[in-house]
């Protein structure tokens, strides 16, 4: 008799409890305020409430906080394709920035375009509010995880 094949549920809920396990050894990730809102496979969502040591002289969200949001989702998003005994560096990360970045929140996208035995090709959207401030696409190399 064949074992039933787990329930979706039960697959989202275990990729979801390995994502956060790694999560918990993403120190700048946390040291920004960021949060993974949403955890599907080849696809995450963040979130950052804005503050002030986000933003650049201008009262804009600083460029280097919306790249690293990019480069967060679409490197997890990519995670969570990958087998457990691997891990993802970012090997190239281009990000276009279309206006600046003004409000309360920002919302990062990503998700996984192709993924490769060695590099997994993504892309990422940034958005302030309801406004789209950023695209980017990313390169994300494989690595044997350490210890």
């Amino acid at each position: 008799m064949t074992p039933p094949e787990p329930s979706q549920a039960t697959t989202a809920d275990a990729l979801e409890t390995r994502i956060r396990r790694r999560l918990k050894r993403q120190h700048f990730m946390h040291h920004i305020g960021a949060n993974l809102t949403r955890i599907e496979l080849g696809r995450v969502e963040a979130e950052v409430v804005m503050e002030q040591h986000h933003q650049q002289h201008g009262g804009f969200a600083h460029g280097g906080l919306v790249a690293t949001l990019a480069d967060l989702v679409a490197g997890f998003a990519a995670v969570t394709l990958a087998p457990e005994n691997q891990s993802l560096v970012t090997a190239e990360l281009k990000t276009t920035y279309m206006r600046p970045g003004v409000g309360e929140k920002l919302r990062a996208v990503g998700w996984v375009l192709k993924p490769g035995r060695r590099l997994y090709f993504c892309e990422a959207e940034v958005w302030a509010d309801e406004k789209l401030i950023a695209k980017a696409s990313a390169t994300m190399a494989v690595v044997e995880t350490q210890g």
